[in-house]
């Protein structure tokens, strides 16, 4: 089904943010929402709860799905909601749904608390397998929490949003992953906050005397490269104000720290197709577990 934002569901605190930040994308993309309810051919907790037969639990499904619809409907008028139930691998059919969707989106399991949540089995293993741009909600996120404080310091959809922040690796750029980063930041009139990140120079740890000139001329090189990277970028979307963060250290610590006011964190994935299949990457594994905004995963070669 393409052209559409699809969201995947069941009965979960986080399900219900990822659909309602879906609807969101939906309206701003003006796309279509597909609500979809996948569920495994013998659910376990049916198969301990002989009350539940599976017929009952097909039920529930469409109630649940339909329920969620109509939710989003009220909240949003005027959006197109479609509504599916399938039945199989969990991980499988969410991965096949991707593929004819803009963006499939998911909920989070939460921890508790803004930061470090933990993401659950399925989200992650549809990151590491999809091919098209997977983004993970927490629960809790609300319309208001992707815009900054209105005059008198209350969240407001009606303030602007709060800016998108892009992980970038400027010895490998690629277009997907910049173009979704900037795409994601017009639709929203936001601005684009790109971080990228490069390690200490190896004297570093030696403390030469030479350290401080060879530091600031490493950085000098990088910021230049950051800055090429995004050059035809600023060009393509003039209208987006760009920032550019590079700073010596941690990748992953340091994505982590510059998403804290982001309203959507873009990170990317390698599409691996050698014998060890597929791989997130740490920077992009951090960005899921301990970043509190909604992380965009973009698969690209």
């Amino acid at each position: 089904m393409s052209g559409t934002i699809t969201v995947g569901v069941d009965d979960s605190p986080e399900s219900r943010a990822a659909a309602e930040w879906a609807a969101r994308e939906a309206m701003l993309r003006g796309l279509p929402l597909r609500v979809l309810y996948v569920s495994e051919p013998n659910p376990r907790f049916v198969a301990r709860t002989p009350l539940l037969d599976p017929e009952t639990y097909r039920h529930w499904a469409e109630q649940l799905t339909h329920e969620t619809a109509e939710g989003i409907c009220l909240r949003h008028p005027g959006i197109e909601v479609i509504t599916e139930q399938l039945t199989g691998s969990v991980t499988d059919l969410l991965c096949e749904a991707a593929r004819f969707a803009e963006l499939l989106v998911l909920g989070s399991r939460g921890l508790g608390g803004l930061e470090g949540f933990m993401v659950g089995s399925v989200s992650l293993s549809v990151v590491a397998h999809a091919e098209r741009p997977v983004v993970l909600v927490r629960a809790g996120e609300q319309a208001a929490d992707e815009h900054r404080m209105d005059p008198v310091g209350v969240p407001s959809a009606a303030a602007p949003f709060r800016p998108v922040v892009l992980g970038l690796d400027i010895d490998r750029p690629d277009d997907t992953l910049l173009e979704f980063a900037f795409d994601a930041a017009a639709l929203r009139g936001a601005s684009l906050r790109a971080v990228h990140a490069w390690p200490e120079p190896p004297t570093s740890f030696h403390r030469f005397a030479d350290d401080a000139e060879l530091r600031d001329e490493l950085e000098r090189g990088r910021v230049a490269l950051l800055n090429k990277a995004l050059r035809p970028w600023r060009q393509k979307f003039p209208d987006v104000e760009v920032f550019e963060a590079s700073r010596c250290g941690s990748a992953a610590q340091i994505l982590v720290d510059d998403s804290r006011d982001a309203s959507l964190v873009v990170v990317g994935r390698h599409i691996r197709t050698r014998r060890f299949g597929a791989h997130i990457g740490h920077v992009t594994h951090a960005a899921l577990h301990h970043i509190a905004a909604p992380v965009a995963v973009v698969a690209h070669s």
